[in-house]
């Protein structure tokens, strides 16, 4: 643990580079000596950029290579065949190269692993796939030394754990049967499917100690303290604020400023769409011309490349970006960071601003730059939390299944695994250290028949059991439609945006397979474009010519269009656990209300003078009628995910209740729900219908019956399918396309509701709806803080605090300044009438 710019990227590699200028063996005989792992393509290219010049001084002859998505075919076969001292790469890149027949060989002189911003890759699926291969990588190189780097930890100890092997089976040979382990030689040899049938079923291995337990295996931590404190500022552009909307397109100009008065700008954004439109903004406003370009995840490797080497060459003066660019990027170039919208985490926003004067002894310089008044709240938070260092990254997962499927077929690919020896292998990977025998098996089982209901379908059998008890793959075809799907990111289906060119004299005639690749965007989005319309993507306003095979044709507009914006999904950060609990505490207490611009001071005296705030446990409710409906809205403070749950959950228990509820809308601070009846009145007759509303039990059985109903669990089992390799979006010589991919596995979510409930896939899903989608927990937690502390207030009309949330009711889904527009009209009237 080290600040950002304290060198830890460098410190870790040090050994590397001692131990590999005392080597004596020629350059041909060498082979991978260390891996980097990074979570984000362009900064493991930026890594051996910088690495690659501190080599050069030392005078070393080390071969130092990166390998990402981005690498062609050709350069990563030569990379097996000749491996070089130093490889960076990522985890879905590591999946494969475990994967390979030739990986026991590839890793074998493998003494270091480097894992960079181990805090982003531990909370996710990523982290469950790459503790996997960490696993496999200490069994291909015994003693091989795990290293982790990171600026932003909240629990050193689960990091500590996942560098290092945990509980393993058994201290001696799997083979050997010498009692040694929690298993006799009998029951190993039945748990390989050769005993006799009399053999006892082994019993499942006993749980390891708990997490951050003496007794649990860690790694030696490092802690690097001190470094100048950050330079963060809240923009004031000395306008009051809409109430809603997170463009910001009210900054812009003052963001443009702030670029033409610094050296190295790095502008971040939230969501790739609003890439698209602050760069389109600030390219409007540059009369000066100065070179800014954009980055984000959508657009092409040559283009994102072309970037990246302008920024290290120091020849930007900004680059609008998006994520791809918030870890440990170093461009000492870079003077200031504007971070567009409300950062949603205390941890992020302090990896964002460590890309300015990325240097220890030097403060980072960085604006937050809220989209409205709500933003200003969380930014206010945002500063505290950076000014005490304090951290919010999420906690250490259990492993996914679907992952483990996943895992269980590569291993095949790469040579018949014991089942036993691979048990004790995938237990040693810290997010899986509480795996039974029988849930292990049941994995293997998967990736063997698809499971009891599908085991009639040939298709879906990966892997075979010979008569010596080993799994093999099944056949070339499915090694290789394993390696074309591998990973555990399922973004929607996309297409690629080709800037083709005209036909001559035939104006919206286009010569398909022509011109550049810009870029993907999803296949819905797509959808909705007829020849002519126009779009922003790349930087550009686009006219959508037609679609060509998976290839979106489109011309370069003309101007005076107004272009539609792309977007994407699942690609909203949720406000943190950590960020809300401080807004509460903000509003709750007035003295602090002098540390906030005066509009939002104003915001809530005005509140409280017409109905109330909550308290900083307590759940406000208000209760107006407006329009023929009557509303509900409540303010958790708890975020969207968290909120829509709730949302979904308090409709089923009003139906019940008669109460006839139209629909609902939320955000980041509180819900609306809307009606046909009046709920004053049934409140102030039962003292404990609110109580009973918001009880803890929705959690059990109305949210059992919501998921059984709802789509959202047929989405959520299609990326489990994807990952754990059931449906295929990518098979050798063919594609399938989004709706292929959703009627299949909507089939066979249906199949296995009916037949088989508790399917693997399905208990996946139902963790990642949990965990993820409906963020059941957090919900939870908000569930039981407010038991007995509930406020309501019967109002005439709409308050000021609820004009927040109804205007999410019936959005439309317009961006830029029409969005804007229609959401000043909206608020103004809105406004208008809670002020009477």
């Amino acid at each position: 643990m080290a600040p950002t710019g304290a060198g830890k990227t460098l410190a870790g590699f040090l050994p590397s580079l001692v131990a590999l200028s005392e080597s004596r063996a020629k350059p041909s005989e060498r082979k991978l000596h260390t891996l980097y792992i990074s979570p984000l393509k362009a900064l493991a290219v930026d890594i051996a950029r910088n690495l690659e010049a501190p080599v050069e001084g030392i005078g070393l002859s080390l071969r130092i290579e990166t390998r990402t998505g981005d690498t062609p075919a050709h350069k990563r076969t030569r990379q097996i065949e000749r491996p070089p001292d130093i490889l960076l790469t990522t985890p879905e890149q590591l999946a494969l190269l475990i994967a390979h027949r030739e990986a026991a060989d590839f890793f074998s002189q493998l003494r270091c692993v480097v894992l960079d911003e181990l805090h982003a890759l531990v909370t996710s699926k990523r982290g469950d796939l790459l503790s996997l291969a960490l696993a496999r990588l200490h069994r291909l190189s015994p003693g091989l030394a795990a290293i982790g780097l990171s600026a932003t930890v909240r629990e050193p100890d689960a990091l500590r754990q996942y560098l290092v092997p945990q509980n393993a089976l058994s201290e001696s040979d799997p083979d050997t049967g010498d009692g040694a382990g929690p298993f006799s030689q009998g029951e190993k040899a039945r748990m390989r499917g050769v005993a006799p049938p009399d053999t006892a079923r082994p019993s499942p291995q006993p749980s390891p100690p708990g997490r951050g337990s003496a007794s649990s295996p860690m790694a030696d931590l490092v802690v690097v303290r001190g470094g100048a404190a950050p330079n963060l500022h809240l923009l004031d552009i000395g306008k009051t604020l809409p109430l809603a909307g997170h463009t910001a397109w009210h900054s812009m100009p003052a963001i443009y400023d702030l670029i033409r008065a610094h050296r190295t700008v790095l502008v971040f954004v939230n969501t790739r769409l609003q890439a698209e439109y602050t760069f389109q903004e600030l390219w409007r406003l540059n009369d000066d011309v100065l070179p800014i370009a954009l980055h984000h995840g959508s657009l092409d490797a040559t283009q994102r490349r072309r970037v990246e080497a302008a920024m290290a060459a120091g020849s930007l003066r900004a680059i609008v970006c998006t994520a791809t660019l918030d870890l440990g990027i170093d461009w000492g170039d870079v003077d200031l960071v504007i971070n567009v919208g409300a950062p949603k985490g205390a941890s992020r926003i302090m990896q964002r601003i460590g890309r300015a004067n990325h240097r220890m002894d030097e403060p980072s310089k960085a604006y937050l730059v809220p989209g409205n008044r709500f933003e200003i709240l969380e930014c206010r938070a945002a500063l505290d939390a950076v000014e005490e260092a304090a951290q919010d990254t999420p906690d250490a997962r259990l492993g996914a299944p679907d992952v483990l499927a996943q895992h269980v077929l590569g291993m095949a690919c790469a040579d018949a695994f014991d089942p036993v020896a691979l048990y004790d292998e995938v237990i040693s990977a810290a997010p899986y250290a509480t795996l039974s025998w029988e849930d292990f098996e049941a994995v293997v089982d998967y990736v063997a028949t698809g499971g009891y209901a599908l085991r009639a379908y040939e298709r879906f059998a990966k892997i075979l059991r010979g008569p010596d008890g080993l799994w093999r793959v099944r056949d070339a075809r499915v090694a290789q439609a394993y390696r074309m799907n591998v990973g555990t990111i399922v973004e929607a289906a996309k297409v690629k945006v080709r800037l083709a060119r005209s036909l001559r004299g035939k104006p919206g005639t286009v010569l398909p397979k022509t011109g550049r690749v810009l870029g993907e965007i999803e296949e819905d989005f797509a959808d909705t474009l007829t020849p002519g319309d126009t779009f922003l993507f790349a930087g550009e306003v686009l006219r959508f010519e037609g679609l060509a095979e998976d290839e979106a044709m489109a011309t370069r507009a003309g101007p005076g269009t107004d272009p539609a914006i792309p977007s994407y999904a699942g690609s909203k950060f949720p406000l943190s656990t950590y960020l809300a609990a401080r807004v509460r505490a903000i509003i709750a207490d007035p003295f602090e209300w002098d540390r906030l611009p005066r509009q939002v001071a104003d915001y809530l005296l005005l509140q409280r003078s017409r109905s109330l705030l909550p308290g900083e446990r307590d759940l406000l409710v208000e209760t107006f009628p407006r329009a023929g409906r009557h509303y509900l809205t409540a303010f958790p403070f708890e975020g969207r995910l968290a909120h829509q749950t709730l949302g979904m959950l308090l409709t089923r228990r009003l139906e019940r209740a008669r109460l006839r509820p139209l629909g609902f809308a939320a955000n980041d601070y509180g819900i609306a729900i809307f009606m046909t009846r009046d709920l004053s009145e049934r409140i102030a007759l039962e003292p404990r219908f609110l109580e009973d509303l918001f009880a803890q039990d929705m959690l059990g059985d109305d949210l059992e019956a919501w998921l059984d109903e709802s789509s959202m669990m047929k989405r959520t089992f299609r990326q489990c399918a994807v990952i754990a390799g059931l449906i295929e979006r990518r098979h050798p010589g063919l594609k399938k396309t989004g709706r292929q991919v959703t009627i299949s596995t909507d089939l066979i979510y249906d199949v296995l509701r009916k037949h088989q409930p508790d399917h693997l896939l399905m208990r996946a899903a139902r963790q990642d709806a949990a965990t993820g989608l409906l963020d059941v927990r957090r919900l939870g937690m908000m569930l039981e803080r407010i038991q007995g502390r509930i406020t309501h207030k019967a109002l005439d009309r709409v308050s000021p605090l609820s004009v927040s949330v109804m205007l999410e009711i019936g959005r439309e889904r317009v961006y830029g300044e029409g969005a804007d527009e229609i959401l000043a009209e909206a608020e103004a009237q809105l406004l208008e009438e809670a002020l009477g």
